[in-house]
């Protein structure tokens, strides 16, 4: 049986590999997640204004961004891992597997808001001239449009 080039634990690599997969896999999913939240949303807008489309593919190219980051993460992280080059250590196995769960779960989390976000955000830019916002801009500054949802739009007073 060859002798061991790691240089601790023979578990080192395993915790290092396992950092650059929930490097990919959580920013993938995130990724996956805003791309077709905020999809629906610019397919929905779509419908009412096509002229807007390509204006309002924002948020999905954002959203697959987040992919790519996490690509690049779990590439570093595994180039990292050579026995050849200088030992490899619990420690860095350790470290390598929560620089991957940070990015990863920080491009879980910034997917869902891109998704979230970016499907309101491009439902109302399809929905800007309404008479609600000629209303509010009529009657000028004690007025203002809120828009809770999709299909609730209310005019109300700055005080209420």
């Amino acid at each position: 049986m060859a002798a061991s080039t790691f240089s601790g634990d023979e578990t080192a690599p395993f915790f290092g590999f396992l950092g650059a997969a929930a490097a990919l896999v959580f920013s993938c999913m995130g990724a996956a997640y805003g791309t077709a939240k905020s999809g629906v949303g610019v397919a929905s807008m779509g419908v009412m204004r096509p002229e807007l489309v390509m204006k309002s593919i924002v948020p999905v190219v954002m959203a697959g961004v987040l992919g790519i980051y996490g690509l690049i993460i779990a590439v570093i992280i595994s180039t990292g891992i050579n026995p050849k080059a200088k030992p490899y250590f619990l420690f860095d196995g350790y470290a390598h597997l929560s620089s991957g769960l940070a990015c990863g779960l920080a491009g879980l989390a910034a997917g869902m808001a891109i998704g979230i976000v970016g499907d309101a955000g491009v439902s109302c830019y399809g929905v800007t001239i309404s008479p609600w916002r000629n209303f509010a801009i009529r009657h000028g500054p004690p007025y203002r449009l809120m828009v809770c949802g999709r299909s609730h739009r209310h005019v109300v007073p700055l005080w209420h």
